[in-house]
């Protein structure tokens, strides 16, 4: 097993000599022969255990056994305390997101304290198989039947080539104990119940399964570049490539399927993002992301004195706007009568002319006069009621300053461009 390590923390660069290094330490077997290998190998190494008072006497005989193993080789140790059940109860959150939520956001809080170099957590082959056949069971893709990777910004795994076996037989060479976390027993969490039932079952069939399992993670994990290479392109031409492309943003599969077989014109909302399907393009957005309302700055001008007009900037007859002008989005029923035209036309129908998609459109707001008539549709066109004429005498200009909208992303899809 420590030539594995050792070779796997050569082959991917995982680790420097001389450099401060953490190590995650439950005190189970995987964690101890993590320690105790990188010790020998000569890392400068500190322990890390986390108490998270879940298994009553036994999360103190773990910390207690974390203790003496650090205490009897010499190695620094921290150890830290949690409320697990209060923190996953204020944040809505399983036990074991809570947990992992507390353990991660400590371990990179000493990392920069101590200025480590890596996080060592002890995943291992049977854990990388574990990892793909949950992430199968919950529907994923190519990232996710990549597995876990050998680093993740700071956080290394050097035993991913090594086998439960490899660990056990070391630990019993050097007549090394370990605690057994009684947790791991238990079915109620998938991952155990996947450990435990469906891993033996595959073994059954192919004695090699847990291997040529994590083998496919690594195939995965060399061609995920090549693959994402053509993600960065912006353009979505499976519904693989769309799944990718939209990880993270809170879409299941329904909703991705409905996504692609879906009309153009389809809204289609997750908690955290909105998706708009247009002939071309699916535009996504967060919706954190408030709208936000345009700036006008306006001044007056006598008629005789105004030689030069500016792109971009209203100008309107003074007399005839009613004060106070007023800033609103579109409404439904919003009409006007546009510029160099008699009658009146729904707002709807003139930005639907514009080829502006939904979310556009939620973003245009109006100009409005003492009546609640609209004076000038922001950015797109002017009502021709308040125009300069010959018989104006003061002219009423407005600039638009900002130009903001909320921050989307492009999707382009299809198998061909239009």
């Amino acid at each position: 097993m420590q030539r594995l390590v050792e070779q796997a923390i050569a082959r991917h660069q995982l680790l420097e000599k001389g450099k401060r290094i953490l190590v995650a330490l439950s005190g189970g077997a995987d964690s101890v022969a993590l320690l105790l290998v990188l010790h020998e190998l000569q890392y400068d190494v500190m322990a890390l255990h986390c108490n998270f008072h879940l298994r009553g006497e036994e999360s103190m005989r773990d910390e207690n056994f974390v203790r003496n193993l650090c205490t009897r080789h010499g190695i620094e140790l921290r150890v830290k305390e949690f409320d697990t059940l209060a923190y996953c109860q204020q944040k809505k959150v399983s036990i074991e997101m809570g947990a992992r939520e507390l353990r991660y956001t400590w371990f990179e809080q000493v990392r920069i304290k101590t200025a480590a170099t890596a996080i060592c957590v002890a995943h291992h082959r049977q854990d990388q198989a574990e990892t793909v056949l949950l992430n199968l069971v919950r529907g994923t893709g190519l990232r996710g039947m990549a597995g876990m990777h050998w680093r993740n910004a700071h956080i290394v795994r050097p035993m991913l080539d090594c086998t439960k076996q490899d660990i056990l037989d070391y630990l019993h060479a050097k007549q090394q104990t370990w605690v057994d976390d009684s947790t791991n027993a238990e079915r109620d969490a998938l991952r155990n119940r996947i450990r435990l039932d469906i891993i033996p079952l595959l073994e059954r069939l192919n004695p090699q399964a847990v291997k040529n399992i994590a083998m496919t993670a690594t195939h995965m994990q060399e061609a995920l570049p090549i693959y994402e290479r053509g993600l960065n392109t912006g353009r979505a031409t499976t519904l693989t490539e769309l799944h990718e492309a939209l990880l993270g943003c809170g879409f299941n599969a329904t909703q991705e399927s409905n996504i692609w077989t879906g009309a153009v014109g389809s809204l289609i909302e997750s908690d955290t993002h909105v998706l708009l399907k247009t002939r071309t393009q699916m535009v996504l957005m967060n919706k954190s992301e408030r709208i936000q309302e345009p700036t006008l700055q306006e001044c007056i001008i006598e008629r005789e004195r105004l030689t030069v007009m500016k792109a971009g900037t209203l100008y309107l007859d003074a007399d005839k706007v009613l004060r106070p002008l007023s800033i609103r989005p579109t409404q439904q029923a919003d009409r006007m009568t546009p510029f160099g035209m008699k009658g009146s036309r729904l707002v709807s129908d003139m930005m639907t002319d514009r080829k502006m998609n939904r979310l556009e459109k939620e973003e245009q707001h109006v100009l409005t006069d003492g009546k609640g008539q609209i004076v000038w549709l922001i950015g797109v066109r002017a009502s021709d009621l308040y125009k300069v004429g010959e018989e104006t005498r003061n002219v009423l200009c407005i600039e638009q300053k900002n130009r903001h909208s909320r921050s989307k992303t492009t999707i382009e899809y299809g198998t061909q461009k239009d």
